[in-house]
């Protein structure tokens, strides 16, 4: 009797493993977007109180204090990983986080929301030339998708203030990011997200410090953007990078990079809903676009029930 019961047993448990392992990927990519989305935000009321570089500083050292109290981010690093681990400092961290600040400057933080979504194009284009070879073709499907959608958004945006001098510090940061991604995906497997994080963390603390401490000590705090930059450091230096460089093991530094298609949908709703924003129903339209190419990205099956059966036919053949 126990041996015609024991078919259906190992069945099932697999297949409740699988469905426990695509929700773990699905929060993996949702839960860092909302985060980041809501970071342009945070940095346009922490430029209230300090200098662009400052709210570097501030975010990154409030992220490392925050991973400081996880008794694993102490765990070893292997010795050949330590040049890449610094890199990351720089690359994912001191650099790009640097930029963004500036760039709020001359353009809003919705602005700079959205224009986050092109994140997955860097990070494709690094893998691309890393591994010798194009993507799946769901996944370039997932990236042109997701790329239109940033651009629908952005469009109506640059015929305000923004500025080319601000967009191309947000260009330079997201060509940053495409890099840091690819080389965080063999450390994180080796090593673990924490250990890592908290190790490039700290690089990124010590080059900041010399021009962002004097910022923060000269600056004009007060309780809001105090608040802003703890949310900011804790949740979007520290835990969305965390679970953005598990993704990046478990499922591809290309795919774990379609968190950021969320990042312009949370930018857009928060703008209107905190500092009440105007929105066009075409950048609502490139917010629905976002969301598909995120979903493609992780799914590429998702475009046989969107599209009709007569396109993907075609799509196939070509």
């Amino acid at each position: 009797m126990k041996s015609s019961f024991a078919g259906p047993e190992r069945a099932v448990r697999p297949w409740h493993g699988r469905i426990a392992s695509r929700w773990a990927d699905w929060a993996l990519l949702v839960v860092p977007g909302v985060i980041w989305g809501a970071s342009f935000l945070f940095i346009a009321e922490g430029l209230a109180a300090v200098a662009p570089t400052g709210v570097t500083f501030t975010r990154i050292a409030i992220g490392f204090l925050t991973l400081s109290l996880f008794p694993s981010a102490r765990r070893p690093v292997a010795r050949s990983d330590w040049a890449g681990t610094a890199a990351l400092g720089v690359l994912w961290f001191a650099f790009p986080l640097t930029m963004f600040p500036f760039a709020e400057q001359h353009v809003s933080s919705a602005l700079t929301g959205m224009l986050n979504g092109a994140t997955p194009l860097f990070v494709a284009v690094v893998a691309t030339v890393l591994a010798h070879r194009l993507p799946e073709r769901g996944i370039i499907a997932g990236l042109v998708i997701g790329f239109s959608g940033a651009v629908v958004m952005a469009v109506p945006a640059l015929g305000g203030s923004s500025s080319a001098f601000g967009i191309a510090l947000i260009v330079a940061a997201l060509a940053s990011y495409g890099l840091a991604l690819n080389v965080a995906r063999p450390l994180q497997q080796r090593n673990g997200a924490i250990p890592v994080v908290w190790r490039a963390l700290g690089v990124a603390v010590i080059l900041t410090a010399p021009m962002g401490l004097p910022a923060v000590i000269s600056g004009h705090w007060t309780l809001r953007p105090a608040l802003a930059m703890l949310a900011l450091g804790a949740g979007g230096t520290a835990i969305a990078m965390v679970l953005t460089l598990i993704a990046a093991g478990r499922i591809g530094a290309t795919k774990a990079s379609a968190t950021a298609f969320l990042i312009p949908v949370v930018a857009l709703v928060l703008g209107v809903v905190i500092r009440h924003e105007s929105v066009t129903m075409i950048s609502l339209l490139g917010a629905a676009i976002c969301l598909l190419g995120a979903a493609v990205i992780r799914d590429p099956q998702i475009l046989r029930t969107v599209l009709p059966r007569r396109l993907m036919g075609v799509a196939a053949r070509i």
